[in-house]
């Protein structure tokens, strides 16, 4: 049976700014974009029958038309006429509803891999169209790398990578609307905006205290007033000698940047009993987004 395995990356918000709203209620952002080394790992196994199935041991993420890649596999065939159906195994290892992406770059992987698996031979724009029919996400998954995001998080401008440090990241057992952090937004309650130019400008450079000293995340007025303890793992993480440390995307994941490994396990050790989820990575090196694995077994 034709198997494809496929690698998909996490990302992160280097920064996250609100510039504007649509007509349509959609808001206008500028953001640089990550992607990091954890990522799930996606299997795709053709079917006879047309049907979608998806299988994963996971608690919170649901194995129908309510997960992101039926969503992605279904889109891709109602686009291109395929009848073929396909099983999808999802391996977590990006936490859920972290603010990571982790459905979106699912989502991301299925859409490549199946445009391969299915022989539709569609571009890298054509697939980028369908997946911002899911999330303002995907097509930034599905390049990979860093990024420049602007508009509502479709129109990407790839960047050279960042610096190398270590990412440490925690997360608590707690939950975040998107949807809800958006609506709740207030521009009159932020108090400190990321410098987006400074920040392209210092990744560009290749200068790595300019880089951190231009993040930001104006979604943390909204997020830490509902959730004290993310200010507090931010502000402890500081104190433990982090050069940064943020909130990626809505929340509720924040991010500590290190230059040495030892000073990333400082920090896990010390925050490690406030959160249910932690893990030391690096930035991707390289612009691209989900890969096929050279070791389908794996």
């Amino acid at each position: 049976m034709p198997q494809l395995v496929l690698t998909a990356p996490a990302k992160l918000n280097l920064s996250l700014d609100v510039v504007g709203r649509r007509t349509d209620g959609y808001h206008l952002v500028e953001m640089v974009m990550q992607s990091i080394e954890l990522c799930d790992h996606i299997s795709l196994a053709s079917r006879t029958d047309g049907q979608i199935k998806i299988a994963c041991t996971h608690p919170h993420v649901p194995t129908g038309p309510k997960n992101l890649v039926w969503q992605a596999a279904q889109l891709l065939a109602q686009a291109s006429g395929k009848s073929s159906g396909v099983t999808i195994t999802l391996g977590k290892s990006i936490p859920v509803a972290a603010g990571l992406a982790g459905g979106s770059t699912d989502a991301a992987a299925v859409l490549m891999g199946l445009n391969r698996m299915w022989g539709l031979n569609l571009e890298a724009r054509e697939l980028a169209q369908l997946g911002l029919k899911l999330g303002a996400d995907v097509p930034f998954c599905l390049m990979g790398g860093t990024a420049l995001a602007q508009g509502i998080g479709e129109k990407l401008t790839p960047l050279p990578p960042p610096p190398p440090l270590w990412v440490v990241l925690l997360k608590p057992n707690i939950g975040v609307s998107t949807a809800e952090v958006y609506n709740n937004y207030r521009g009159t309650d932020v108090r400190t905006r990321p410098c987006t130019q400074s920040l392209v400008d210092a990744i560009q450079a290749g200068a790595a205290s300019s880089m951190v000293q231009a993040m930001g995340n104006v979604l943390e007025s909204v997020t830490f007033a509902k959730l004290p303890l993310l200010r507090q793992l931010k502000r402890k993480a500081l104190e433990l000698g982090a050069l940064a440390a943020l909130m990626s995307g809505s929340g509720p994941t924040i991010f500590a940047l290190t230059k040495e490994y030892r000073e990333a396990t400082a920090i896990v050790n010390a925050l490690k009993h406030l959160v249910d989820f932690t893990c030391i990575t690096t930035f991707k090196e390289g612009n691209y987004g989900p890969r096929i694995c050279d070791n389908p077994s794996r």
